[in-house]
């Protein structure tokens, strides 16, 4: 398998705790990456030929001088670097400015993340802020927007970009799913998001897992080098993966017997409630309890 990008969890904590959330993010969450794990990262990721890396979360501008040191040695480095934010710290143009001067010239993408799940309105006053001042820095900007439910908006496919439809994973399995359009569980015979044999990306949270999708881990790189992951990972010897890949989250029902809903919201949904069954099994496969919104952090 050969990564081109990593997508670094800077840390699981949020400013908000959005319904269509993949990861859980809440200002209670826990788990952040430090400077030296930083410098640990992408030492990793350069021996593994990684091209590009984003600072992402929960919300990574959260830890402020975390995410500047490390945009800085990734871009000394010779990584093309981005970041991914709700730009909730953007209460005006000129503070939006202030908290982006320590990143000009050296990010080739700031993506905003903003929609009715975020704020009042699709495009955030303080998202159009952050926006205006990155062109003013001529930081390159892109949008993550994700569409209400029953708005007509395209499936989208691997990373997110402009507006897509939810994907009912993580938090939105249990906040959003209920009130959506049922479908018959075994219709879902492929996984339509992630190309599981060579996903070209990867998230890697604080604690060190490597998630080829979000709560879906194919290695730790605190205790194997990211090269290592890469080079040794076989998608039909994957527990999860390889059913995923051979009939999509149908495939984990039928391979395991689990119990399950007759009707689902999406490929997702029913995927996420197959891991969920499936974690006291694959304990270090399915993790960590924060992807899962049971390590507390909701309560």
């Amino acid at each position: 398998m050969k990564l081109s990008g990593l997508h670094i969890l800077l840390t699981y904590q949020c400013t908000r705790a959005c319904e269509h959330c993949f990861v859980w993010g809440s200002p209670r969450q826990r788990g952040v990456f430090g400077l030296e794990q930083i410098e640990q990262v992408l030492e990793q990721a350069k021996e593994a030929c990684v091209e590009w890396v984003y600072f992402e979360g929960g919300e990574p501008f959260i830890y402020y001088n975390v995410l500047i040191k490390g945009v800085q040695r990734a871009k000394e480095m010779g990584f093309a670097v981005g970041i991914v934010s709700n730009a909730y710290w953007a209460a005006s143009v000129a503070e939006a400015v202030e908290h982006l001067r320590p990143f000009e010239g050296r990010l080739s993408d700031l993506t905003v993340s903003s929609d009715l799940y975020h704020a009042d309105q699709e495009l955030s006053e303080e998202s159009q802020n952050a926006i205006v001042a990155a062109k003013w820095l001529d930081i390159p900007t892109g949008m993550i927007s994700i569409a209400k439910l029953g708005d007509d908006a395209p499936q989208t496919h691997g990373q997110i970009k402009d507006q897509g439809a939810v994907m009912y994973r993580g938090r939105a399995a249990v906040t959003l799913a209920l009130h959506a359009d049922g479908h018959s569980w075994s219709e879902f015979t492929r996984c339509p998001h992630e190309d599981l044999r060579e996903p070209g990306r990867a998230h890697l949270d604080p604690f060190g897992n490597l998630h080829i999708c979000q709560g879906i881990v194919i290695g730790n790189i605190f205790e194997k080098p990211l090269k290592d992951i890469c080079d040794d990972y076989h998608v039909e010897a994957h527990p999860i993966c390889g059913p995923l890949l051979d009939g999509g989250p149908a495939a984990l029902i039928s391979e395991y017997n689990l119990p399950h809903e007759s009707k689902v919201a999406d490929a997702c949904h029913l995927c996420y409630e197959a891991r969920l069954a499936l974690r006291a099994r694959f304990p270090e496969l399915l993790k960590p309890d924060q992807m899962y919104g049971l390590n507390g952090s909701e309560t």
